[in-house]
């Protein structure tokens, strides 16, 4: 068996060429959807995310901002730039880029974020409404997993789901939103013990643990779909995921490349949320 490959690139242009008509209908009311971005110190990844983010935007017509604050700032600094934007009638989301300095308190700091702007997902209210069965914002990257399973046919209900992590950001909500659509789902962690007898009962497997090599060939079930989140640079300066990109191909029905894979589709996913905090605003305003 070889995997077919899940282009990314191709599904996360088809969301964003649904999100068009939305975008226009929003104009002919006079709301163009606005982004802005905080970003703090000199982090050379950080600023090829925001660069991508911002040039999304302008591909799409929307209105796209840059904050950026030294390596120093305090967090009081950063709040208050925050608290501008969660007051500004022309920015629809904010999101704080992470990492962050290590002197600032990256979970307090996004705190600050309004709920209705927060495109990132990350506040308690909108993890809250996700938990109850009523989403809002949901964290991008989740979004994203359940759009490429969409795109792909998968069946969810019924089936077998193994999300590897934990985290606020892919894990928690990944895992969530497959059982909102009727999966049977079990959440790993990088300390589950015999980790492969889970992985081996599941049709669907999400990684996303930061860790390459996570999960094998041998640790699929043949014909299973895999989701590989994790983007890690190995000692010989290659990108590699939590997933053995070779063996699992062996054994998977399709998979995702990294990159090329679920990356698009996080940008894609933001873009989506700042539009639909758009709409959401203009409810509010009518």
């Amino acid at each position: 068996m070889k995997a077919t490959l899940i282009d990314g690139a191709v599904i996360a242009r088809k969301l964003l060429d649904r999100l068009r008509p939305r975008i226009a209908a929003l104009g002919a009311r006079g709301i163009t959807p606005g982004l802005a971005a905080i970003l703090v110190g000199d982090n050379a990844a950080s600023e090829v995310y925001v660069r991508n983010k911002v040039r999304a935007c302008s591909d799409l017509g929307l209105k796209s901002e840059v904050h950026r604050l030294g390596e120093k700032c305090t967090e009081a600094e950063l709040i208050t730039v925050i608290e501008k934007l969660n007051h500004d009638p022309l920015i629809h989301g904010v999101l704080l880029q992470l990492p962050l300095p290590r002197h600032l308190d990256a979970e307090r700091t996004t705190a600050c974020i309004s709920a209705a702007k927060d495109v990132d997902g990350f506040s308690w209210e909108n993890l809250g409404a996700l938990v109850a069965g009523h989403p809002r914002l949901a964290p991008c990257t989740a979004l994203g997993v359940m759009a490429m399973i969409e795109h792909e046919g998968i069946a969810v209900e019924g089936a077998n789901a193994v999300v590897v992590g934990r985290s606020v950001a892919v894990g928690k909500p990944t895992a969530l939103m497959l059982i909102a659509r009727g999966a049977t789902v079990t959440v790993c962690t990088s300390k589950t013990r015999d980790l492969a007898r889970h992985t081996r009962d599941a049709e669907i497997v999400v990684v996303a643990v930061g860790k390459p090599g996570t999960v094998t060939g041998p640790m699929l079930k043949p014909g299973a779909a895999g989701f590989d989140v994790g983007i890690n640079r190995l000692a010989d300066g290659k990108i590699a995921g939590d997933v053995d990109f070779v063996s699992a191909s062996a054994v998977a029905s399709r998979i995702t490349p990294v990159p090329g894979g679920v990356g698009r589709m996080t940008v894609a996913a933001l873009m989506a949320n700042t539009v639909t905090a758009a709409e959401q605003f203009l409810a509010r305003r009518s």
